[in-house]
């Protein structure tokens, strides 16, 4: 079907997604895909260079016309979230990405679309490519590993830019100019666990919770969508309230910026009537409050081989009590930017097999003060379940900076073609701003991007007519750089 999604408007940038989405690139497996850009800038007879972490950064000259223009640095990273359906047949470090066009929107099989960050990506391929395209000198800069630890943009060579202007194209609302996100940390927890022979008449069940919408951790955080670690841990407990139950393993989420829309624990327990109706009292529970969020939720208990070897009772109760005391979701809306969240956490992942645990959170927020207060929070509640817990990867927000250049610029032209002012605000998702803001002091920055939907998720879509938006609008932009 990318034969289909090749002849949307405007081409050039269609063609360049599509090529781009024919590559595997997953976060920290970026080899083919740089390679990619590499050949991609060499082709063009532009300047290419690849530092010593991988990122690819390709120089073109300005355009005739615009030499007395500010060097300009656009921005993407070519990495991607890699989330897909239990039923869907797909291996992401083989296959390229399987698209669609159903009416306006491009969409994928069964699995995230790429178009975070791919669309920013095509988008600078287009600029490099083109022979009409007013614009001034450009470093196209492409970075690594942005969904998995921000290390492109971390480890950035300090000597290789020259510009004074960012354009990061990597947001999600087409009527938006970003100027501020929030940092993050990573907290990974860890514990290993005897284990004994289940009771003798115990039954052994699946417990399985799926069908939720997942999303972006950050940006989709505040829309209280359900978190399949948080309602397992829900069932679990409601059930040891009424009889032991013995936990062998838990398989929950995956990726630390995706909330978790499926989990599994294979548990032993005494099957008594009392036990089941607790059970199902809370399923209707769970349900009821997410009706109106999570309409293909689905839960089961469903009766599996009995199992060998779990979890003391005491030891399972103890992992759901902690379970149950990591905050998940928004932690403190921002006092000073309406409808910013300035801190929140995803329990984003919980995998226990073989007696060893491993719990991995990602915890944002635009004040570094308040992001340490909930990691330690909830590193706590870790520690004092016994758990090692390592902080890590952590990186820096972006402060909004009001009296911007550029922001006046991309603000005008914005109100110039579409007739409407723009929403100039922060975001609760980790952009490489604020870490591409420290390796080179003083860059004015703006970022902007197509309206993208279910980022992170199998459900990831992105809206033809408003990235032929955002095209236009970019285009308007590159010819308005201020002169040196």
């Amino acid at each position: 079907m990318s034969e289909e999604v090749r002849k949307q408007e405007p081409q050039v940038l269609w063609n360049h997604f599509a090529d781009l989405n024919a590559v595997p690139r997953p976060s920290k497996k970026e080899e083919r895909v740089r390679a990619f850009m590499v050949d991609f800038g060499k082709k063009l007879g532009l300047e290419v260079i690849e530092d010593a972490i991988g990122n690819v950064i390709i120089k073109k000259p300005a355009s005739p016309g615009m030499e007395d223009r500010k060097t300009i640095i656009m921005q993407s990273h070519i990495d991607m979230v890699h989330q897909k359906n239990n039923d869907t047949d797909f291996d992401f470090l083989t296959q390229g990405i399987d698209m669609y066009v159903d009416g306006d929107i491009i969409a994928a099989h069964g699995t995230t679309l790429g178009a975070d960050n791919g669309i920013g990506v095509a988008a600078i391929m287009s600029v490099l490519s083109s022979s009409d395209i007013a614009h001034p000198a450009i470093e196209a800069l492409f970075t690594i590993d942005e969904e998995t630890g921000m290390t492109g943009a971390k480890e950035l060579d300090k000597t290789i830019l020259s510009g004074t202007i960012l354009l990061n194209l990597d947001t999600e609302e087409d009527d938006e100019i970003d100027i501020g996100c929030a940092g993050g940390v990573d907290i990974t927890a860890t514990k290993e666990y005897e284990l004994e022979n289940i009771p003798v008449d115990y039954t052994t069940a699946v417990l399985t919770v799926k069908g939720l919408n997942g999303g972006h951790s950050g940006m989709d955080i505040i829309k209280g969508l359900g978190n399949a670690n948080k309602m397992m841990t829900r069932l679990l407990d409601a059930m040891q309230k009424v009889e032991d139950v013995h936990v062998e393993s838990i398989h929950g989420g995956s990726l630390r910026n995706a909330i978790p829309r499926e989990a599994n624990a294979i548990i032993s327990f005494k099957k008594t009537d009392e036990l089941m109706d607790q059970f199902k009292r809370c399923k209707a529970a769970i349900h009821d409050e997410y009706k109106s969020l999570e309409a293909k939720l689905d839960i089961s208990l469903t009766d599996t081989t009995a199992s060998k070897l779990v979890l003391s009772a005491s030891d399972s109760r103890n992992l759901v009590f902690t379970l149950l005391g990591i905050h998940n979701g928004v932690y403190r809306m921002s006092p000073d930017i309406a409808d910013l969240v300035e801190t929140s956490n995803n329990l984003a992942r919980v995998v226990l097999d073989n007696g060893f645990l491993q719990i991995a959170c990602l915890t944002r927020s635009s004040v570094d003060s308040s992001k340490t207060d909930l990691a330690s929070s909830i590193s706590g509640v870790m520690k004092l379940a016994g758990m090692n817990v390592v902080l890590s990867g952590d990186y820096p927000g972006w402060q909004p900076n009001t009296d911007s250049a550029i922001l006046e610029i991309a603000k005008a032209k914005y109100e110039t073609l579409f007739n409407h002012t723009p929403r100039v605000v922060a975001c609760h998702a980790g952009l490489e701003c604020g870490i591409l803001g420290e390796r080179y002091p003083g860059l004015d920055m703006v970022s902007f991007g197509p309206n993208i939907r279910g980022a992170h998720s199998p459900d990831e879509h992105v809206e033809i007519p408003s990235v032929q938006k955002f095209w236009k609008y970019l285009l308007e932009i590159l010819k308005d750089i201020p002169k040196i």
